[in-house]
C-alpha cells in the first residue's frame, strides 16, 4: 500500500514539475525590452546575429514614431468615452465636433497602418527569400487593404 501510495505520488510530482515546466518555457518574455520582444523573430524565423542587429535597428529607429501614435490612439479613446458619455447623461452630442473626431481618427489610423506597414517592409527588405517568404505569411493577414499586400 506505501509503495502504490508512493508511486503516484511521485508520479503526480513529475507531472506537476512537467506541466509547470512546459508552462515557463513558452511565456512570452517578461522584461518587455525591445531584445525580448523581437527575439521571436530570430527563432522563428533563424535570423543571423547581423540580420537581428539590423532588424532591432531599424525597430529603434521606428519606435518613438510608433508610441506616440499610442499615446494619441489613446488620447483618442478617451475622447471618445467623454463624447459616449455626454450622449448617454445629456442625450446630446455636437455632432460637428464628432465629425471632426472621427476625422481625426481615421487620420491616425491612416497613419499608424503606413508606420506599421513601413515597418514590416524594412524589416523585410534585410531578410533573405524564405525569411521574408516566412516572416510575411505571419503579418501578411494583418497588413491586407482590399486584398493588396503594400509593401513596396
Amino acid at each position: 500500500m506505501k509503495r502504490t501510495l508512493l508511486i503516484i505520488l511521485l508520479g503526480l510530482a513529475a507531472g506537476g514539475l512537467a506541466h509547470v515546466s512546459w508552462f515557463l518555457s513558452q511565456r512570452p518574455c517578461g522584461d518587455g525590452g525591445l531584445d525580448c520582444q523581437l527575439d521571436w523573430m530570430k527563432t522563428e524565423l533563424r535570423l543571423s546575429d547581423e540580420q537581428f542587429a539590423r532588424i532591432k535597428v531599424i525597430h529603434e529607429q521606428s519606435s518613438p514614431r510608433l508610441l506616440a501614435l499610442a499615446a494619441e490612439v489613446a488620447h483618442m479613446r478617451e475622447e471618445y468615452d467623454a463624447f459616449e458619455h455626454e450622449r448617454t447623461t445629456s442625450g446630446q452630442v455636437d455632432f460637428l465636433e464628432f465629425a471632426h473626431f472621427v476625422e481625426q481618427r481615421r487620420s491616425v489610423d491612416r497613419e499608424c497602418f503606413t508606420s506599421t506597414q513601413r515597418l514590416v517592409a524594412d524589416a523585410a527588405r534585410e531578410m533573405t527569400a524564405q525569411q521574408r517568404e516566412r516572416y510575411l505569411g505571419l503579418l501578411g493577414p494583418v497588413l491586407k487593404v482590399g486584398g493588396n499586400l503594400f509593401l513596396n
